[in-house]
Formats: structure tokens, C-alpha cells, sequence
């Protein structure tokens, strides 16, 4: 899935226009702009009327995608899958839960 997820996080730039993938110290390589395809995807989300519901699953898809690499990159160190879950957003509890069954598969 973390092949696809440049195409996913290009939805979110203008034409032309391409994130690039970094190596982090660790040697591992992270597509940037995962963070903010993240945050927009859950504003989508969020916004979706209740029958949406290939909208929905396109969205939850794109979400799972960046997952792995928010993870790897500290954001839930920063705010933990538990504080992602509190809260009305339904894509923030979608997302939390994600990281948690991701966490504990390790």
C-alpha cells in the first residue's frame, strides 16, 4: 500500500506538482506530505453525509495508507492512537484505532 500512498498524497497539490520521499536517519525512506494528505482526508471524512459510503471507504483506504508512516515518522508518540480515538471525529476514532491494531501487531 505504501507504493500508492505518493499518488494518494498528490490529491492535495496543484498541478504539476509532486512530493518527494525522504530517508530518515534510521536509512528508512517516508513519502512526505503524508501528514497533511492525512489531515485533509479526515476533514473529507468528517464531512461526508451518513450515505456516502464509497466515498467513505475510499477515504478510509487512503487513511490506512499513511498509518504506517505518521507511525513511523512520531506522530502517535506526539498524540497517541488512545488521544486520536477521543473526541466526535469520526476520522480521528478511525484513524486511532488504526494505529493501535497497528502498534499491537508488533
Amino acid at each position: 500500500m505504501t507504493n500508492n500512498l505518493g499518488a494518494i498524497n498528490k490529491k492535495i497539490l496543484g498541478s504539476g506538482q509532486s512530493f518527494s520521499a525522504v530517508t530518515l536517519a534510521d536509512g528508512s525512506t517516508v513519502q512526505t506530505g503524508t501528514v497533511a494528505t492525512l489531515l485533509h482526508n479526515a476533514r473529507l471524512y468528517d464531512a461526508l453525509p451518513a450515505d456516502a459510503k464509497e466515498e467513505r471507504q475510499k477515504l478510509q483506504e487512503e487513511m490506512l495508507a499513511a498509518v504506517p508512516t505518521v507511525d513511523k515518522v512520531g506522530l502517535f508518540d506526539l498524540f497517541s492512537p488512545e488521544e486520536w480515538m477521543a473526541g466526535s471525529s469520526a476520522a480521528r476514532r478511525f484513524v486511532g484505532a488504526a494505529a493501535k491494531k497497528l502498534r499491537e501487531s508488533r
